[in-house]
């Protein structure tokens, strides 16, 4: 389980940097210290998904292929999709879920104790 958890956060971050402009590149060393993890198995693991079309390998440098960008970015997305969520009237003013209910009351943007 270790190993998967290390794989889908190498591709998440590879995906974060490149979209936040830092590089389209990394290096095991540089991964190593962004995510905290133990660089013996982030060098594995960096193999494996070059191995597997995720990565493309040149010089001890890793970047995503096609394959990488996609398969980051969608579990990016996963990983943060309740971050992304709107609260309770940031939605525009024809929401269709909020318009004219109370917080307590949108199944919407209710917490879920409030919903039952």
């Amino acid at each position: 389980m270790t190993a998967l958890r290390c794989r889908d956060d190498i591709l998440q971050a590879m995906y974060w940097l490149r979209g936040e402009g830092f590089g389209e590149e990394a290096d095991a060393q540089g991964l190593a210290s962004f995510l905290v993890l133990d660089e013996g198995l982030l060098r594995e693991q960096l193999v494996i998904l070059a191995a597997d079309g995720y990565l493309e390998e040149s010089g001890g440098r890793y970047r995503l292929s096609e394959v990488g960008v996609r398969e980051g970015g969608r579990r990016f997305a996963d990983e943060f999709a309740d971050l992304q969520k709107t609260a309770h009237a940031e939605c525009g003013p024809d929401c269709p879920v909020c318009k004219g209910i109370p917080r307590d009351a949108c199944v919407h943007c209710a917490p879920a104790a409030i919903q039952g």
